[in-house]
């Protein structure tokens, strides 16, 4: 299928591309002392984070360095209500790209599960007053450990196939109820390097916890702990290096190839908020809240 200069303009709007080139390149080059922060955390060219242990995550253990206190939390699988509103969302998008391309529809709209407004705290950058930073990444899903490495194997295989054809690819895995990993996202830190570092890189170094909300209705918030993976790391796991891989190729898959892979994120979810005007307004969904019974015998919320 050929795709019109009209089509290619508006994947290039879904992509980002503009807005990469004049993100990633131009703070590359031009990056001065006022987008670092006051702490060094590289060795040359890379880095590792020393205040997130996932030695137990196999046990849903995860152990963290928040405020300077080491603290463990149990990693939660998200609500079944987020899980379908997730997985509908991103395949309808899938659906409405491909009618783009056959030029019967428009692009999807920017909301929705794919775009996760991070919110962090923690470590001031030079150009600011302020430690707490909020910022607008492109979030997925990451398969199960067992199916990873067959999963990345398939996309390597097929990602010279046209558009199209991959984009049907993309639907089939949210199809699969048993692919991906529901107690966690993955992300790209697509922008920080030794000579400019993003707040939220910086803010996740210090303190590795944040706050993902979504834009839509239902609206669906996040609180985890975060593991920022370099893709040079020597010391990072197998698995790591998997998803690393993986997320990387998921990101050129769709939006083309890159000349080098980037800085990923792993959001291990602890708790989730059903933030839904109405009847919810911020209730804890993930884990449940107890419930207990009064003298009445109606139920309450803790």
């Amino acid at each position: 299928m050929n795709i019109g200069r009209r089509t290619f303009l508006k994947l290039t709007g879904i992509g980002g591309t503009f807005l990469f080139f004049f993100t990633v390149r131009i703070p590359g080059l031009f990056g001065g002392k006022w987008e670092r922060g006051e702490k060094n955390w590289w060795k040359g060219e890379i880095f590792h984070q020393d205040n997130v242990k996932t030695d137990r995550i196999d046990e849903g253990i995860i152990t963290a360095q928040i405020e300077g206190t080491w603290r463990e939390f149990k990693v939660r699988k998200v609500s079944n209500n987020f899980l379908k509103w997730n997985i509908s969302e991103r395949i309808k998008n899938l659906d409405e790209i491909v009618k783009m391309i056959e030029g019967e529809g428009e692009r999807p709209d920017y909301a929705g599960p794919h775009s996760g407004c991070v919110a962090t705290y923690g470590s001031r950058r030079k150009d600011s007053k302020f430690s707490i930073n909020n910022a607008v990444k492109g979030m997925g899903f990451v398969p199960v450990k067992e199916k990873l490495k067959k999963t990345i194997a398939h996309l390597e295989e097929t990602i010279a196939k046209p558009l199209s054809e991959k984009l049907e690819i993309l639907k089939m895995n949210y199809e699969d109820e048993t692919l991906f990993d529901k107690t966690r996202q993955v992300s790209l830190e697509l922008y920080a390097t030794p000579s400019f570092e993003t707040h939220t890189f910086l803010n996740q170094m210090e303190n590795p916890i944040c706050s993902i909300v979504f834009l839509d209705i239902p609206s669906f918030e996040l609180r985890c702990i975060t593991r920022l993976i370099h893709p040079n790391d020597p010391d990072t796991s197998e698995y790591e290096k998997d998803v690393v891989r993986y997320t990387n190729l998921v990101h050129s898959y769709f939006h083309g190839k890159f000349e080098k892979q980037f800085i990923t994120t792993i959001y291990y979810v602890i708790e989730e908020f059903d933030n839904t005007p109405g009847k919810k307004r911020g209730i804890r969904t993930v884990p449940p809240l107890p419930v207990e019974k009064t003298e009445d015998t109606k139920e309450t919320r803790e």
